[in-house]
């Protein structure tokens, strides 16, 4: 494939708001997961809950999209000079030529959650309650279209945690489609009382910070945030590049992956052959790593199989932000961004013991080395998987 110049990008996480925070809190090696307080829930869990968002004042134009999903989406649009580089891009291009293409695990479905809490005597929903700019899957796109004046091509990938990396290959698509000549991908997922309480009830919350390839890891941390990547056919200043998406679905289980990660091994191929790499040619692997016993052995089988029992570097940078769903992949996609233009391989967090049955070349101090490229990885319920293939060399 031809490769997508990146020319702005951004994230918000449980770490703080945007790429100097981010990249601060990955150096100095410090998680943003707490003990759960998300509105007083009885769950013994670790959180990565992004600060201040309930109190973020949507713009009175975008008042109908008022829901927690779409207030975090406002503070990560703010950070990092975004929305001047989209202004840029749509005197460049023209609004109707900028897609926007996002992922979400549950939109904004707290506050449907909320809207049952609060039904009249009658059992009707509040008034006020609008589900259609709200909880409605594209919600989120909708309501970034119009926060950036983008009126072009725009939809909602929901496919659990690969949701946001699959988006790129969406991107991709259309490029190739003629139909756009930029787009805004990336993701965003807020906590809501349906995933806390739907992991807990399918036993894969850990009751402390989660332990990526760790001996003693026992379930994940559900964070949340926001991503977003500025991606055009060219730019004059790029940030780096995507090189290759590689997209599978196994279809093995809907809640657990497969064993000797099939589905993993073809995407990540996939990802390195539209690229025109080697898997030596990889410096750095971020690993999806959700710190569930399944996921991480069967990820490191499927690593090995691909790269060899002399993997590159990698880590999982869930044990920072935990694991923040839908959002995951934009998350990790800028992360490994961050590590490119930094030479920064950010160790992972919270393994305390090694398990010596996984065997891929895991880190847990931060490395620093000049990269070239990295392959971030997203796998999501159902079988779903997806990998991208990042750059910070010229192509």
């Amino acid at each position: 494939m031809n490769p997508l110049a990146i020319s702005a990008f951004t994230l918000t996480t449980a770490l703080g708001a945007g790429q100097a925070a981010t990249l601060d809190a990955l150096r100095a090696q410090r998680s943003g997961l707490a003990p759960l307080r998300f509105r007083g829930l009885p769950l013994t869990t670790w959180t990565g809950e992004v600060e201040g968002v309930d109190q973020v004042a949507l713009p009175v134009p975008l008042a109908d999209f008022d829901c927690r999903n779409n207030r975090l989406a406002w503070l990560g649009l703010q950070q990092d000079g975004f929305t001047d580089a989209v202004d840029r891009a749509r005197t460049r291009w023209g609004a109707p030529r900028i897609g926007v293409f996002l992922g979400t695990s549950t939109s904004g479905l707290l506050q449907t959650e909320l809207a049952y809490q609060n039904r009249q005597p009658d059992g009707a929903l509040p008034a006020g309650f609008r589900y259609a700019e709200t909880q409605n899957s594209h919600s989120l796109a909708a309501f970034t279209a119009q926060a950036l004046a983008l009126t072009g091509p725009s939809f909602v990938v929901s496919t659990a945690c690969s949701s946001s990396a699959k988006v790129f290959g969406n991107a991709r698509r259309m490029l190739d489609a003629g139909w756009i000549d930029a787009a805004v991908v990336g993701g965003v997922d807020t906590l809501c009382l349906t995933t806390l309480y739907g992991f807990n009830a399918l036993e894969l919350l850990s009751p402390e910070a989660c332990r990526p390839w760790g001996a003693a890891r026992n379930g994940l941390s559900i964070g949340e945030a926001a991503s977003f990547m500025l991606i055009e056919r060219d730019t004059e200043a790029p940030q780096g590049w995507v090189l290759g998406v590689g997209e599978t679905n196994d279809g093995h289980h809907m809640s657990t992956p497969h064993p000797e990660g099939v589905g993993a091994i073809a995407a990540m191929r996939a990802a390195l052959a539209a690229a025109g790499l080697q898997a030596g040619d990889i410096d750095y692997i971020n690993l999806h790593g959700t710190a569930t016993p399944t996921n991480d052995s069967s990820e490191d089988r499927a690593v090995r199989a691909v790269f060899g029992e002399h993997t590159p570097p990698c880590s999982s940078t869930k044990g920072a932000t935990g694991h923040t769903l839908g959002a995951a992949g934009g998350v990790e996609a800028a992360i490994s961004l961050l590590a490119l233009r930094h030479g920064l391989m950010p160790g992972g967090l919270h393994r305390h013991t090694p398990d010596p049955d996984l065997h891929a070349n895991y880190l847990d101090a931060n490395r620093d080395a000049p990269l070239r490229h990295v392959l971030s990885n997203s796998f999501g319920f159902g079988g779903t998987n997806a990998s991208l293939v990042l750059s910070g060399v010229t192509p």
